[in-house]
């Protein structure tokens, strides 16, 4: 039964897209065995839990926050504490949304790619990592360009 899982496992395939060593050019690698690409690449998994941290905080504090908005605004109506327009209920939710939405590009372009994850804000690294992601669709146009 252990040799069914271990061909399993080799038979799997993963694809990692990240950037390589200089941060300015993307690798695309299709891992078919670990023994058949000694090399990694793609994001860290140190970055890759720290975007996830900060998306998680970032994203899920404001949408938490705009469905808490539909539950309060439904017990403030229903014991009649007050009357509150459905318009106001829906645009407040909505920019409770929104603000999720824009904490999901924050919390991906505030993570640090150093192995020191940097500032708890991470203002200091929205600056690279746009750079790195502005390169990375350059070198992807010129593939593509070149491949016509």
């Amino acid at each position: 039964m252990k040799g069914v899982n271990k061909n399993k496992k080799d038979q799997s395939k993963e694809v990692k897209i990240g950037f390589s060593s200089n941060n300015s050019t993307p690798k695309i690698a299709s891992k078919t065995s670990s023994r058949s690409n000694s090399k990694k690449s793609g994001i860290p998994s140190y970055v890759a839990n720290r975007m996830a941290r900060r998306i998680a905080f970032t994203t899920g504090i404001p949408t938490l926050s705009g469905m808490g908005v539909f539950i309060g605004s439904y017990f403030v109506i229903s014991k009649g504490i007050a009357e509150i327009s459905p318009t106001v209920t829906l645009v407040s939710s909505a920019l409770c949304f929104l603000v999720g939405l824009l904490g999901l590009s924050y919390g991906i372009l505030s993570a640090s790619w150093d192995y020191n994850p940097g500032s708890f804000i991470g203002f200091e690294n929205i600056k690279p990592n746009i750079k790195r992601m502005k390169d990375a669709f350059k070198t992807s146009k010129n593939d593509i360009s070149s491949k016509k």
